[in-house]
C-alpha cells in the first residue's frame, strides 16, 4: 500500500516522514485560542489485507505491548433497565494505560521506531501523557510530557511510573499545548500532541474496525449510533475515519450515526454544529479529558461530522456524574467523567432512538484515573 498525508481543505499532499505535522499554506492561517487549521489525514492507496486494519506503519515496527482489541458488552441488566436491547458498551478502560489514547500513542511510538527518533514530546489533560508515557516505556523512547498541575494526581503519578519527564504548566491545556509546542519547534523532537500530529488521529480509527466486526458478528446490519466523548475532537475524527475505510473496503454498507457527546462546560463543537462557527469560551468541567477551551481538532471533526450527518449532544457535570454510577454500579463498568460523558448523551439521546437500533457507548479512560470526582456520585447515592 501507498500512503501519504493529504489536507481535506485543500487537498496538498506531503510524505509522511519526520517533521511533517500541518498542510503549510492551510496552517498558515492558525490564530490563537481557535482549532488548528491544516491539520492533515492518512490516505492510502491500494486493497488492505482482509482481516487487517490499514495503517501507515508497517507492523515490525510496533512496540511489544497489547494495544487495543478491547472487549464490545453486552450489558445485559443495563439492557433491561433501560429497555433497550441494542445497548453495547466499547471498553477501553482496560488498555495498558487505562484509556484509549494507548491506540494513538501505539502508532506514533511505531514511527518512531521506523524511523530511528529517540524522543516524543507532548500536551495533555492527562490520559494522553500517561499513554504514550506507557507505550514509550515498552518501546525505549524517551517522554517528554506537558501536564497542567491541575491533572488529576493518579494520572502524574503514571506519567512518573512509566518514566517519563514530567514538566507541570500553571494554566490550562491549552498553555500545556502552546509550551508543548515551543518545546518541540526547538529541539526538533516528535511532537505527538492531538491533532497536530496526523497520527494521533490515524491510530484511534482502529477501535471502528472492531466494533463493526464484532457486531457484524452478532447480526449488526442497519445504521446504529455510537456515542464518543469529544473534547479536542480527535476520538470522534479517528472513529469516524475508520467506519470510512470499512465504507471504501466494503466491510459495512453505510455509515452508522456518530454522536459527539460533550459536556456543557467545553461544548465548543458541539455549538459549532449548531451556529457554523467556533468561539472561544474558557472550558469548565469536572470531566478533566475532554476539557478544553480551543478544540484543536474541531475543524476537522465538525467536517466529519457534517459530511456524514452526525450529531453533537451536550450534557451537564451532574448528568455525567449519575451516567457514571449508573453504568457502574448496572454493569461493572467503571469510567472516569469523559466516558460518563458518552454514556449520559445516550441516555439523554434514548427517547428519540428506535428501540430496535444498536447504540454503541464507547469508554475511554478508567474510573480509577480520577477518584476524586468519582467520589462526588458515590457521595451522592450514600
Amino acid at each position: 500500500m501507498n500512503w501519504s498525508y493529504r489536507c481535506p481543505s485543500c487537498g496538498a499532499t506531503y510524505a509522511i516522514e519526520p517533521g511533517r505535522y500541518l498542510c503549510d499554506p492551510c496552517s498558515s492561517r492558525n490564530a490563537p485560542g481557535m482549532p488548528l487549521g491544516g491539520v492533515l489525514e492518512c490516505a492510502f492507496d491500494g486493497i488492505a489485507e482482509p482481516g487487517s486494519v490499514p495503517l501507515p506503519v508497517e507492523a515490525e515496527f510496533f512496540p511489544p505491548i497489547p494495544v487495543g482489541d478491547t472487549p464490545l458488552w453486552a450489558p445485559a441488566r443495563l439492557r433491561k433497565e433501560l429497555d433497550f436491547p441494542g445497548l453495547w458498551l466499547k471498553d477501553d478502560t482496560c488498555e495498558p494505560s487505562g484509556s484509549y489514547k494507548d491506540r494513538a500513542s501505539y502508532l506514533v511510538a511505531a514511527f518512531a521506531n521506523k524511523h530511528g527518533i529517540a524522543e516524543v514530546a507532548l500536551a495533555s489533560t492527562g490520559n494522553a501523557a500517561s499513554s504514550m508515557a506507557c507505550v514509550g516505556a515498552a518501546a525505549g523512547l524517551k517522554v517528554t510530557v506537558f501536564l497542567p498541575k491541575s491533572a488529576p494526581v493518579a494520572k502524574r503519578i503514571q506519567v512518573l511510573q512509566y518514566g517519563a519527564e514530567l514538566r507541570e504548566i500553571d494554566g490550562s491545556y491549552d498553555l500545556a499545548f502552546d509550551a508543548c509546542l515551543e518545546y518541540t519547534d526547538r529541539t526538533g523532537v516528535l511532537s505527538r500532541n492531538t491533532a497536530y500530529n496526523p497520527l494521533t488521529i490515524e491510530g484511534k480509527k482502529t477501535a471502528s474496525f472492531e466494533m463493526a466486526r464484532s457486531l457484524k458478528a452478532a447480526g449488526w446490519r442497519g445504521r446504529d449510533h455510537v456515542f464518543v466523548p469529544t473534547g479536542d475532537g480527535v476520538i470522534v475524527a479517528g472513529v469516524i475515519r475508520g467506519f470510512e475505510d470499512l465504507l471504501r473496503l466494503g466491510e459495512i454498507a453505510r455509515m452508522p450515526k456518530v454522536w459527539a457527546a460533550q459536556a456543557e462546560g467545553s461544548s465548543a463543537i458541539a455549538r459549532a454544529l449548531e451556529t457554523g462557527a467556533f468561539e472561544f469560551r474558557p472550558s469548565s468541567t469536572l470531566a478533566d479529558s475532554i476539557s478544553v477551551d480551543a478544540p484543536r481538532n474541531g475543524i476537522f471533526a465538525l467536517d466529519r461530522l457534517r459530511r456524514h450527518e452526525g450529531s453533537g449532544i451536550v450534557v451537564s457535570d451532574e448528568e455525567i456524574l449519575e451516567a457514571q454510577w449508573l453504568a457502574s454500579s448496572r454493569s461493572g463498568l467503571f469510567s472516569e467523567p469523559s466516558s460518563a460523558c458518552a454514556f449520559a448523551g445516550f441516555l439523554k439521546a434514548r427517547p428519540s432512538l428506535g428501540k430496535d437500533e444498536v447504540a454503541v457507548v464507547m469508554h475511554t479512560g478508567s474510573g480509577l484515573k480520577d477518584i476524586k470526582s468519582a467520589a462526588l456520585a458515590v457521595g451522592a447515592k450514600n
